[in-house]
């Protein structure tokens, strides 16, 4: 048995982009891990402690037992709280203790994805014991990994990758959402339509439109007489959609046409990560 074909395009999105975090943190010094991410509150050592620990969770190791300190102010509620356990326990760990862990938590889910042979509607374990398909839970981890290798490559100064197999798992995911963040999140007016011209190295032209009931769908056709026409770059949109940046932070790198106070409160709805 192999892995089934549905499958297959989240494990090597998965494996490009962790290999490419192993190939970015192999070299540093000590002193690098402790630099600061876009991720809120997460320096490099975090960053791919949170990978590491996600990865074990995938293999169905037990999770680590440990308390967390009460002053993160990052962490707000519990979904955070369970992501920053695997996190917080390898606070201390050492450059060459988290290149040792990662490189064997690689070689092992590599294992794991060539004897994978179960459906992809099998349902399993994931973060606060909710159940999902196996193939939510790759594309989860496929869409986790390549976002925090960009958030490595910020920290480090090492760009790249924009348009790699991660990034077109994240377009995929990013683009689902946006009738939601349009027509329910940004409450958009109800028979209008919103475009979205994103350029760089992955492109898309997308409208959303809202009917009558205020529902929002997604289509690849342009809008005649949108109610606004939102263009920015692929890597700003990211960074939006992902928390790392806010509206006012990337304003230079957004172009706007149309309703002010519908673009302002569609920009304010646009992280959709947590």
């Amino acid at each position: 048995m192999s892995l089934h074909p549905t499958l297959q395009p989240y494990a090597d999105a998965w494996t490009h982009s962790v290999d490419a975090i192993s190939e970015l943190v192999a070299p540093l010094v000590e002193g690098e891990w402790n630099r600061r991410t876009p991720c809120p509150g997460w320096s490099v050592r975090d960053v791919v402690s949170h990978v590491i620990g996600m990865d074990c969770e995938m293999l169905g190791d037990p999770r680590p037992i440990h308390t967390l300190p009460r002053d993160l102010y990052h962490v707000q509620n519990d979904h955070q709280r369970y992501m920053e356990m695997q996190v917080d326990v390898r606070r201390h760990h050492t450059g060459p203790e988290m290149t040792a862990e990662l490189e064997y938590t690689v070689i092992r889910r590599n294992r794991q994805l060539r004897n994978e042979s179960r459906d992809p509607e099998t349902k399993v374990r994931g973060p606060l014991g909710v159940e999902l398909t196996l193939e939510q839970a790759m594309r989860n981890r496929a869409f986790d990994v390549w976002v925090h290798e960009q958030d490595l490559r910020t920290a480090l100064g090492r760009p790249g990758n924009l348009d790699s197999p991660g990034a077109h798992v994240v377009r995929d995911e990013l683009l689902s959402v946006l009738p939601k963040v349009v027509a329910e999140d940004a409450q958009a007016p109800r028979s209008s339509a919103i475009v979205f011209d994103v350029h760089g190295p992955v492109e898309f032209l997308r409208t959303v439109r809202v009917d009558i009931q205020g529902r929002g769908t997604l289509e690849t056709a342009p809008a005649l007489g949108p109610a606004a026409t939102i263009s920015l770059d692929w890597e700003t949109y990211v960074r939006l959609a992902c928390g790392r940046v806010t509206p006012e932070a990337v304003a230079d790198r957004i172009k706007a046409e149309g309703d002010a106070q519908l673009i302002a409160s569609i920009l304010r709805s646009f992280a959709v990560t947590v």
